[in-house]
């Protein structure tokens, strides 16, 4: 794409990074540092795009467009983050096993005083996981930086029975989402 804007990607994620390629040749990567700990009283569902909404505000660049964004994993009504040890991964993986459940990746899109901000949801559903499983996966050390303690695009997609959705924010950027967006933000043409 021809882009005459300047980019900052909110986000230090490779996968977000790697996505956000096939609509920007050139962009520039400014994580936000905020913190996700301390929620206000919010529906799961919404948090994804409130995190987003303030990775957004912490970055605040004019004349660029920025992208914010925020993946969540969520089974049972709770949200999985990142596991923080083997056993939270354990936790998490067996949870997810034979059954269906949801990520959320919330986005921001701010661009001189206009914003925007989306949610994108994407059911999950998991074959039956055996232990023998899990303990393998997690030897690989692939579920320690990921919501839900998978990848999808990794070696997790073994786990995957099905989706119905947007692969690519299962992946942490509904690219094609974003691209509608950017459009009714800004107006610039792909």
């Amino acid at each position: 794409m021809d882009n005459n804007i300047n980019v900052v990607l909110a986000s230090s994620s490779p996968r977000r990074h790697e996505l956000l390629k096939m609509l920007f040749s050139e962009f520039e990567v400014c994580p936000a540092d905020i913190n996700e700990e301390n929620l206000p009283d919010i529906p799961v569902f919404e948090v994804a795009e409130f995190l987003a909404a303030e990775k957004a505000k912490a970055i605040s660049c004019k004349n660029a467009l920025v992208i914010a964004c925020d993946t969540v994993v969520i089974s049972e009504d709770k949200i999985l983050g990142k596991p923080k040890s083997t056993e939270d991964a354990i936790a998490m993986l067996s949870q997810l096993s034979e059954k269906t459940h949801v990520v959320v990746t919330g986005v921001c899109l701010c661009y001189n005083d206009k914003s925007i901000s989306f949610s994108e949801k994407t059911e999950v559903e998991f074959y039956n996981l055996s232990k023998k499983d899990i303990l393998a996966y997690i030897a690989t050390g692939e579920p320690f930086d990921k919501a839900g303690a998978y990848g999808i695009q990794g070696l997790g997609a073994f786990f995957v029975k099905g989706i119905k959705g947007d692969y690519y924010n299962v992946v942490g950027l509904p690219v094609a989402r974003l691209r509608q967006e950017i459009l009714k933000l800004i107006g610039i043409q792909f």
